[in-house]
């Protein structure tokens, strides 16, 4: 007996728990639907999330749907499990984080050269947490461990992809940098027009 096609797509964001599930995923799971059929499907089901006598809403962030708990859940949730919010991360830790999201994929040594100091163990605890992760190993002598953001990261900070992160101030050595490539430029043109 076939479903509700809404019930089905209920049950599989169910499923998916804190991962959550693409539009593509959910249509490689049900026979003969279109994406706009899926995200139709999805608004109302976020619509009727709306009602107060529901204590979840479904969310979307990176591509992915999923299921979380209403805010005024929380302290009743603290009630039943303790603390649920999540332990805050140290300065050091956000620096080598954020170093990663804008440099990534990056080896430990290049985040240890930008941060001035060892990182092993901060890099341990990132991925323990499930904020970053292996994203393959560079192709030199050594082949060290290139990191990444997961995303998990990318859930935590509520982002889509990482063009949302705010663009980085320039800093003096970006802006000789810069000086340096114009001037190059202009020699160029100078012997070019020669």
């Amino acid at each position: 007996m076939l479903m509700n096609l809404q019930a089905v797509i209920e049950g599989l964001l169910f499923l998916s728990g804190d991962e959550g599930v693409t539009i593509a995923q959910l249509q490689g799971c049900i026979d003969d639907v279109f994406p706009q059929e899926i995200e139709e499907q999805l608004e109302k089901i976020a619509q009727s999330c709306q009602d107060e006598c529901r204590g979840f809403e479904l969310v979307h962030f990176a591509g992915k749907y999923k299921f979380v708990s209403k805010e005024e859940v929380y302290p009743f949730a603290q009630r039943l499990f303790g603390s649920v919010r999540p332990a805050t991360l140290s300065s050091a830790a956000m620096e080598t984080l954020a170093i990663i999201a804008y440099k990534q994929p990056i080896t430990r040594a290049e985040i240890e050269e930008i941060r001035g100091v060892g990182c092993d163990m901060m890099l341990k605890k990132l991925a323990a947490r499930g904020l970053i992760e292996e994203a393959g190993r560079m192709d030199i002598a050594g082949r060290p461990i290139l990191y990444r953001v997961t995303q998990e990261f990318m859930d935590s900070f509520e982002l889509e992809s990482l063009q949302e992160l705010p663009e980085l101030p320039k800093t003096k050595m970006n802006l000789d940098e810069e000086l340096f490539e114009q001037e190059a430029d202009e020699q160029d043109e100078e012997k070019t027009s020669e």
